[in-house]
C-alpha cells in the first residue's frame, strides 16, 4: 500500500486562505493513488497529523502551506524514507523557492506525481529542526512583530523589520564556530541551510541544501545609517558586499548569550521563545527526501 498512498496536510489559512486546495481537487491529480487529506486547525497540528500519518507508512506526505507548515511536516520526516512533498501556498515559501517548486498548485502537484526526489540537509537548533534558516538577535524580534500582523504580506514584514531596527538592543554573545571562540554583539545572527529567506530575498546566496554546511551571516551592532545600507543591500541582493557583515560556513555552532535568561528566535519563519540562553546548532547531512 505504501507506494500508492499519499497523505496531504493542508493549512487552510496559509497565504491569507486564498488557495482553493480541497480533497476532490487533489484526488483528480492522483487518480491511481490512495489519497488522504487532512486540514490543520492550530499551530503545531501539522506535526501531530504527520506523526500519526507515518504509522500507516505513506509513500509521501505533502505539506500544503507556508514555511511553518512545511517545517512541521518535514521535522517528522527527518531520517525517514518517507518523501516530503511541498505545495507552496504560504507568504514566504523559502524552501520551495530554493528547490524551484512553482507556486502554481497544478504545477507543484505535477512535480510530486513525477516522483523525482533529492536528499537534502537539515539544520537543528537544540530540539528544533530547520530547513531554510533560523536566527536570533533582531531576527527573533522581526518575526515576533510580523506574526501579529493581520495580513502576512511583504509590506508587513518590511514594517516589522523597520520597527525592530529602532527597538532592538544588542547583547554580548559568545560563539563557538568550528571549534573557534569569538565574542560578538550581533544585530543580526542568521544561520541558513538554503539560499532563500522567502519573498525572493536572500542573505546567504551561496548556501546549498546539499553541501553538508550551514551558512552564517553575522552583522555586529551598527548605526542607523548602516542599518539603512544593510536594508538596501538585502533588497538588492548584494549582502555579500556589505562591509560590516561576516559570512562563515560551518557544521556546528554553539551560541551563549550570558546576560539573557531566554532567547527570542525565528526558526523557518516562525517565532520561538527559547527558555535557555544557550543554543547548539548542527547540520544533519542528507537527512530528508524531498520531491522536486
Amino acid at each position: 500500500m505504501a507506494s500508492h498512498y499519499i497523505h496531504f496536510i493542508v493549512n487552510p489559512i496559509s497565504g491569507g486562505g486564498t488557495h482553493n486546495i480541497n480533497a476532490q481537487m487533489i484526488r483528480n491529480f492522483f487518480p491511481s493513488y490512495v489519497v488522504v487529506v487532512e486540514y490543520t486547525q492550530y499551530k503545531g497540528h501539522a506535526m501531530a497529523l504527520a506523526t500519526a500519518a507515518m504509522e500507516n507508512d505513506p509513500y509521501c506526505i505533502v505539506a500544503c502551506g507556508g514555511d511553518g507548515t512545511v517545517n512541521e511536516v518535514a521535522s517528522c520526516l527527518v531520517k525517514s524514507k518517507i518523501i516530503l512533498g511541498i505545495i507552496p501556498v504560504g507568504s514566504g515559501n523559502g524552501l520551495a523557492s530554493h528547490l524551484k517548486i512553482p507556486k502554481q498548485i497544478d504545477r507543484a502537484m505535477d512535480i510530486i506525481s513525477k516522483g523525482r526526489t533529492i536528499r537534502i540537509d537539515a539544520g537543528k537548533a537544540n530540539n528544533y529542526y530547520f530547513f531554510s534558516n533560523m536566527g536570533i538577535a533582531i531576527d527573533g524580534m522581526i518575526i515576533k512583530k510580523y506574526e501579529k500582523a493581520k495580513r502576512k504580506k511583504l509590506m508587513a514584514y518590511a514594517w516589522a523589520s523597520f520597527v525592530a531596527a529602532f527597538e532592538y538592543r544588542t547583547a554580548e554573545t559568545l560563539l563557538n564556530i568550528n571549534g573557534q571562540n569569538m565574542w560578538i554583539e550581533p544585530m543580526l545572527l542568521f544561520i541558513s541551510n538554503s539560499n532563500e529567506m522567502g519573498y525572493g530575498m536572500s542573505l546567504t546566496p551561496r548556501a546549498s541544501l546539499t553541501d553538508g554546511k550551514l551558512d552564517i551571516f553575522m552583522v555586529p551592532k551598527i548605526n542607523f545609517f548602516e542599518k539603512l545600507q544593510l536594508a538596501f543591500s538585502i533588497l538588492k541582493g548584494t549582502t555579500e558586499s556589505f562591509k560590516k557583515a561576516r559570512m562563515i560556513k560551518c557544521d556546528t555552532m554553539n551560541i551563549v548569550v550570558p546576560k539573557k535568561i531566554f532567547i527570542d528566535a525565528q526558526i523557518d519563519g516562525e517565532y520561538h521563545y527559547l527558555k535557555t540562553n544557550k543554543v547548539y546548532v548542527t547540520i544533519l547531512k542528507e537527512s530528508l527526501s524531498v520531491a522536486f
